[in-house]
């Protein structure tokens, strides 16, 4: 079987794109803890509602209900998964691969970018709420400016997209992936790629990481 695989990056590299791929390529399921969270609580389960009262209160989900999430939710033993958006510190990583992988084949791939690229990207990213599309100005620029390629919908730039909150969410991120990335050398398991190519070269580089 395939090995797990953990993507890590900073928001904007292109990690949901690439999953995507992966999917599509590979047959992977895309594990997205958000995605999990809202299903469970669709589902009304116990868990769910567990969910469900802790963000009613305002309260972040802990690690221990995201570990049960993924374990209630993943049968590592029959299936290849591609984990985004979790583990996000090295406390997350250890319990990730402690009581979730418990010893399964597990490949960690980087996108590693220079932040004041990542910062110009993400400031000219554009995203359509209804297809889900996402744009960027300078890289991928709708066809009418705008306007999204698919549903004609009016693009929107997100408030949390402009350069200053941009800076200050990429210096948390340098803060935390620092450990998270020598875990994983130290493992043997880290692949890092050039996430400043284009989407289909990063892909290219991706597959390799997958098959090799």
């Amino acid at each position: 079987m395939r090995p797990q695989l953990i993507l890590l990056g900073a928001p904007g590299t292109g990690k949901g794109t690439q999953a995507k791929n992966i999917v599509e390529s590979f047959g992977y399921n895309h594990i997205s803890t958000g995605d999990l969270l809202r299903n469970e609580i669709a589902k009304d389960s116990e868990l769910g509602q567990k969910v469900k009262g802790i963000m009613d209160r305002g309260d972040l989900v802990n690690d221990q209900v995201i570990l049960e999430l993924l374990n209630a939710n993943c049968d590592i033993g029959d299936t290849a998964y591609i984990f985004d958006g979790f583990p996000r510190n090295i406390e997350q990583v250890k319990l990730l691969e402690t009581e979730v992988l418990k010893g399964s084949a597990s490949r960690a791939i980087f996108f590693d970018i220079d932040l004041e690229v990542l910062i110009e990207r993400i400031s000219n990213r554009r995203i359509a709420p209804k297809s889900g599309e996402i744009y960027n100005l300078i890289s991928r620029p709708p066809k009418v400016p705008g306007k999204c390629d698919i549903s004609g919908e009016d693009l929107i730039h997100r408030k949390d997209d402009n350069e200053e909150t941009v800076r200050n969410r990429l210096e948390v991120f340098k803060s935390t992936i620092a450990p998270i990335l020598e875990y994983y050398e130290e493992k043997g398991s880290l692949v890092r790629i050039d996430a400043s190519k284009s989407a289909v070269e990063v892909f290219t580089l991706v597959e390799a990481a997958v098959n090799n």
